[in-house]
């Protein structure tokens, strides 16, 4: 399908006015010139016009109709006070490139920078650069004069045509602009939370930073519950309303699919290709073609998927089950993982090749424990969204939110599945509240059932967790009391990032009582107690 040609640019003070108006088609005039090319066919000029040249701008439209009948002419009024103004030019532009309906599917635009100041000129640049105004830019020259007959210039006054890529230096006076841009893309990566850890916040500015300067895979690793998922959707937003994707955003759970029916939900398949298949099928690469793709637990994928996907990633096309031709799809791929790729790929349950090339960005999305201090806003977001999803206003006395922040932020308190947990704990306490009011008896309720929650999950766990750093033989040394207990720090352990960190969680009471806390070298001791070391126990 052809794209339609749309031309964006500054009406002409001076240059699209001939000196007499009976030389008009003797002269070039670059905004009608640009609709005279014979390899360039324009289906649209948006003409930006200031409000005091309105009768030129109708006298340039109806000289384009003239001599381009199939270039429809929009005159959009632009208001400066100061044309020369930088400030002011570039305010006026880039509230007109939010406000226009870019159609980046079915149009292709030329950003016209011949016309117009020198300021006009420079934040046309600036814009097109940042992809505010989503096209290429086009320059219009006059035609040499030379040496030409006056007949030659007249059946040449169309002049020429380049498209052209110029680098910009960044002007101070605008990074206010940017810095609100900023914060902007950082709102849509937080859902609008106003998250107060630092290191999480810092770790967003990234995300932000490297999502709208590439399109290369990104791999965001973290435990279950996380909120991988829901980041990658806000990638895709911010990525979708900067017009840098125009396709759907795809996503599955590679754990919940296996053998054959992965290769057919990823790749596709023909009718025919295997039982059951009664009809072809495009399968999720193909449906995220020009969008993004999301993988949640990447991990779980067998290594024959994994050897197709590699190839899709790096040849933007694949094959699907069943047929004998390949299909292209341009996607951006987003994977997520709560396992240690390094690690199944020493064991030979991970292409070394495919994290080498989805690990060229890599994220650590930390769990709920790790950024205590963000529990309170997302208290009040998963109120709203409780809010939003059933219809009913839910509020929580001073009382009762302050009970549950000091149980939510105490050190002990695992959130084994992180926010999911807490969903499920403002989603269950939402519902119990007898108009619509969230008391303390509510709030010691909901502890309660979390804490058995979460002993009941440890009881069948502790084997499991134990069996992860040490063998059989060593497991069955123990008493049952120091299985529980040791289960219990080796969960802390994991899901800390240092020693000092794992040790602050497990004495947080007994420290308080110290002088001087040495919280790492008393976990040290605890592990060596067992044969064990700080490395071994993370790495598990």
């Amino acid at each position: 399908m052809n794209k339609k040609c749309v031309v964006v640019g500054f009406l002409g003070v001076h240059l699209d006015q001939p000196r007499k108006s009976r030389d008009r088609w003797a002269t070039w005039r670059p905004s009608v010139a640009i609709c005279q090319q014979d390899d360039l066919i324009v289906d649209r000029f948006e003409l930006l016009v200031e409000r005091r040249y309105s009768k030129l701008a109708d006298q340039i439209t109806r000289d384009i109709e003239t001599v381009s009948p199939e270039t429809t002419v929009r005159a959009h009024s632009i208001s400066l006070q100061d044309p020369w103004d930088l400030e002011e030019v570039y305010a006026e532009l880039h509230q007109f490139s939010r406000d226009y309906a870019f159609d980046t599917d079915h149009e292709d635009y030329l950003i016209h920078i011949t016309t117009g100041t020198h300021v006009a000129q420079i934040c046309l640049f600036l814009l097109t650069e940042s992809r505010h105004l989503p096209g290429r830019l086009i320059q219009t020259s006059p035609p040499p004069g030379r040496g030409r007959s006056k007949q030659e210039e007249a059946q040449a006054v169309q002049g020429t045509f380049q498209i052209i890529d110029l680098d910009l230096s960044r002007y101070d006076e605008l990074a206010k602009r940017f810095r609100l841009e900023h914060d902007e893309a950082r709102s849509i990566l937080k859902r609008g939370i106003e998250t107060k850890d630092r290191s999480f916040n810092e770790l967003i500015d990234r995300i932000e930073k490297v999502t709208l300067a590439t399109k290369a895979p990104i791999l965001m690793s973290g435990p279950t519950g996380a909120g991988k998922t829901q980041l990658a959707k806000r990638i895709y937003e911010l990525k979708h309303n900067r017009r840098q994707v125009s396709g759907p955003f795809a996503e599955v759970n590679c754990a919940t699919i296996r053998g054959e029916q992965a290769m057919s939900a990823l790749f596709g398949h023909t009718k025919g290709a295997f039982t059951g298949a009664n009809s072809a099928r495009a399968g999720l690469l193909k449906s995220a073609d020009g969008g993004m793709l999301f993988l949640d637990e990447i991990g779980e994928l067998g290594l024959d998927e994994q050897a197709m996907l590699l190839r899709a990633i790096e040849d933007k096309e694949f094959t699907p089950v069943g047929s004998d031709q390949s299909v292209q799809s341009d996607f951006q791929l987003i994977a997520g993982t709560n396992r240690d790729l390094l690690m199944d790929v020493a064991a030979g349950n991970f292409r070394e090749d495919l994290l080498a090339r989805i690990n060229l960005w890599s994220f650590r999305l930390p769990g709920l424990c790790e950024r205590r201090a963000d529990i309170d806003p997302n208290l009040d977001y998963e109120l709203h969204q409780f809010a939003r999803n059933t219809g009913q206003k839910i509020t929580i006395s001073k009382e009762a939110r302050k009970a549950f922040l000091d149980f939510a932020t105490d050190p002990t308190t695992p959130w084994r599945a992180n926010f999911r947990d807490l969903n499920a704990a403002v989603t269950r306490m939402g519902t119990l509240a007898d108009g619509g009011r969230i008391t303390v008896a509510l709030v010691q309720e909901e502890i309660e059932r979390l804490r058995s929650s979460w002993r009941t999950k440890d009881a069948h766990g502790d084997a499991d967790v134990l069996a992860s750093c040490m063998d059989e033989s060593q497991i069955a040394e123990l008493d049952r009391f120091d299985r529980v207990q040791l289960a219990e720090v080796v969960r802390v352990c994991r899901q800390s990032r240092s020693l000092s960190q794992a040790g602050r969680s497990l004495f947080a009471v007994s420290r308080t009582a110290k002088a001087k806390p040495n919280d790492a070298d008393r976990l040290r001791k605890y592990l060596q107690r067992f044969g064990l070391s700080w490395d071994e126990v993370a790495r598990s």
